[in-house]
């Protein structure tokens, strides 16, 4: 994937960030965005000091104009986006909450982040890859676009549309040359996972070790690194016949 420009959002810290490091190992020239200046500043430091070439873009995708303000700054710089990771989430953790007791204000930011901003991202950058007859479109989703859990109704209906945006895009621009998959973690060793953890310990009386060791067949949960390593693959050549799948990265938690 030498020199391939890709753009992952929420790429601050975790996930995002793990999977923008792994396309830069890959040779990928990677923008990065995020909410927080200072995370994805880090997030440059490390593609910079391993040989790689990053762009950060600080930018709120909750804002409507936001998707088309990024797109615009990595083409003006770089060019147009070959690959897309959308990343960028708001997570049950941020309220989790009974159905009956939701809050409107937090079911409308949570799809505005986990859905509408994927979809605009990637109607936006689908011209420049239809013209190309090249592209990667990779979405996060999570095991929980499968499989529900409880007080997190937002997050749930969230990543089930984006799996559906995931097959629907891979529909239309798979004769394209245009792959669109998405990868979905069960419980991933990252902040946001680390305040579902004391929700739940709470809600359950256990210890927060005790439900990460519960958290997956292996024992354990998954880290960051191992979901952005099924990121880079989907993006490069070798995954070339893979296309409108949901692929899971969660250690046996959910096995067809």
């Amino acid at each position: 994937m030498n020199d391939r420009i890709a753009l992952v959002t929420g790429a601050g810290r975790g996930i995002g960030r793990a999977s923008a490091l792994a396309l830069s190992a890959q040779g990928c020239r990677v923008a990065v965005t995020a909410r927080t200046a200072s995370e994805l500043d880090q997030t440059c430091v490390e593609i910079t000091g391993g040989g790689g070439v990053a762009l950060a873009i600080p930018a709120d995708l909750s804002r409507p104009d936001a998707p088309w303000e990024i797109v615009e700054q990595v083409e003006q710089a770089w060019g147009p986006v070959e690959i897309l990771v959308n990343n960028a989430g708001i997570g049950s953790s941020a309220k989790p909450m009974p159905l009956v007791d939701f809050d409107d204000a937090f079911w409308e930011l949570t799809m505005a982040v986990n859905v509408t901003a994927p979809y605009r991202l990637t109607r936006l950058v689908l011209p420049s890859m239809l013209r190309a007859r090249w592209g990667r479109i990779v979405n996060i989703a999570s095991i929980n676009a499968r499989v529900p859990s409880l007080h997190g109704a937002a997050y749930i209906a969230s990543k089930h549309a984006l799996a559906g945006l995931t097959k629907a895009t891979a529909l239309e621009a798979g004769g394209e040359g245009i792959t669109c998959n998405a990868v979905c973690p069960g419980a991933t060793a990252t902040l946001t996972n680390d305040l579902r953890l004391e929700y739940d310990a709470g809600r359950l009386g256990k210890t927060v070790d005790e439900l990460a060791a519960a958290a997956s067949p292996l024992g354990r949960r998954i880290l960051p690194e191992e979901v952005a390593a099924a990121v880079a693959f989907l993006a490069g050549d070798p995954a070339n016949a893979i296309n409108g799948q949901l692929l899971n990265v969660c250690g046996g938690t959910l096995m067809a």
